[in-house]
């Protein structure tokens, strides 16, 4: 089923994409041009009315990266889940911290999943 995603969650999601934070940017440079696994995933992609900050739609993974803001937002956090799982999408959760951190651990939870182990 397509997700109808309106003009304005795109735009929001090309916005996302040109101001990533730091723990954005060092997990992409392991995600882009299939370097994880072999695994396509795209970065800031709009799905209905929200922007996953990465998705694989073959493998029908969105992962994640939370700051401390989404202490605040567990309910929205919640709905939001809960919405794409609906849609057939498993979601990882990180802290930004745990990508700053210890990187190769959380590629590790992403490459597992990945390979369904």
């Amino acid at each position: 089923t397509r997700n109808p995603t309106s003009p304005k969650t795109r735009q929001h999601a090309t916005s996302l994409r040109h101001n990533q934070t730091e723990a954005e940017a060092r997990l992409w440079a392991h995600l882009r041009q299939h370097r994880l696994a072999n695994v396509h995933f795209r970065r800031q992609h709009p799905i209905g009315p929200y922007v996953a900050d990465f998705c694989a739609p073959q493998e029908k993974l969105i992962i994640e990266l939370d700051g401390g803001q989404h202490l605040d937002q567990e309910g929205y956090d919640a709905s939001r889940t809960s919405y794409l799982e609906d849609r057939g999408y498993r979601v990882l959760r990180f802290w930004n911290n745990d990508v700053i951190d210890d990187l190769e651990a959380v590629l590790l939870v992403i490459q597992r999943e990945v390979q369904g182990e």
